[in-house]
């Protein structure tokens, strides 16, 4: 990837609703270009999808947890359940595995108190779990879906 891909990159990540002549037109290209490059790293991979980003506060789910899981059981079987089992689970936004004292680390977006009770009894009756620690965020200070895109050291 050159320069002109990472300023592609950077403004689709911004607004990935842009007509591809605006964005031809920002990083001094014509249109046919420009669209190949775009193409060109939806192909790779490296765009993996255009999306709408919604405000949870707006559809009801304003409640934000993070959950760090430890388990007992680190096989592989276990591993493939947890997984199966988080991603059937539409609360769940994120899930990471961890280095360290916690196993996995999710986040979780849900609309009240009570129904977070609901997910994390459902959670813990799906599959054993060594520990379970809910931190509740109080407010949402900064947000980004955007990786800050800069040229590889030489």
């Amino acid at each position: 990837m050159d320069a002109t891909d990472l300023k592609i990159l950077r403004i689709i990540q911004d607004d990935a609703s842009l007509p591809v002549a605006e964005v031809a037109k920002r990083v001094n290209l014509s249109q046919t270009p420009c669209w190949r490059r775009i193409q060109r790293m939806e192909e790779s991979g490296v765009i993996q999808r255009r999306v709408a980003l919604v405000d949870p506060e707006a559809i009801g789910l304003g409640l934000t947890v993070f959950l760090e899981v430890e388990t007992g059981d680190h096989s592989g079987e276990w591993l493939e359940r947890f997984a199966a089992l988080v991603l059937d689970m539409p609360e769940v936004m994120e899930v990471h595995r961890m280095a360290g004292d916690v196993d996995y680390l999710l986040r979780v977006a849900v609309a009240s108190m009570g129904a977070y009770d609901n997910f994390y009894r459902k959670l813990i009756a799906l599959v054993p779990l060594k520990n379970v620690t809910s931190r509740f965020a109080m407010e949402r200070v900064k947000f980004t879906t955007a990786y800050p895109v800069v040229p590889a050291p030489a």
